[in-house]
């Protein structure tokens, strides 16, 4: 599994982007309005940002999304082909980035909700009866590991 970031300058093709995303199967993502490092500078009343810098940014006043999706490692080739075709030519500029970041756990997709809430909603007898079972055994170890019981510590006195 993977995160699967974009962060979308043209904003203008975040509907057909969603659109593509979805038909090709790659449901399920968060939209994050945000701005960049520079636009947000731009903005400011503030002498870290020269004056001729400003003019270059003036232009690059408009927000861009960020599209977070877990997608598995098989679909990322067919989110690639559904960014190009719909937003372009990621290497030009004012358009976007996309990067992923392996997942090693994920909890909360269909797959797994429908996979565990059986086993999660009614345990059966028999596992109900082995946790009690090892209750005392917990019990043993936790003294075990973090000291002596009450009566080996009066024992001593």
């Amino acid at each position: 599994m993977k995160l699967m970031v974009i962060i979308l300058n043209k904003t203008d093709a975040l509907d057909s982007l969603l659109e593509g995303m979805s038909a090709a199967g790659l449901g399920g993502a968060t939209i994050i309005e945000s701005s960049g490092l520079a636009t947000t500078l731009s903005r400011l009343d503030s002498s870290i940002i020269s004056a001729s810098i400003r003019a270059i940014l003036s232009g690059a006043e408009e927000d861009n999304r960020t599209i977070l999706s877990v997608i598995r490692n098989d679909q990322l080739e067919i989110a690639r082909k559904v960014v190009y075709n719909t937003v372009g030519d990621l290497s030009h500029p004012n358009t976007g980035i996309m990067f992923t970041v392996p997942i090693d756990f994920v909890e909360g997709t269909r797959k797994n909700r429908s996979s565990f809430e059986p086993a999660i909603a009614e345990p059966d007898e028999q596992t109900a009866v082995q946790q009690q079972s090892k209750e005392p055994e917990k019990a043993a170890k936790k003294h075990k590991l973090f000291g002596r019981n009450k009566k080996s510590r009066n024992e001593e006195s």
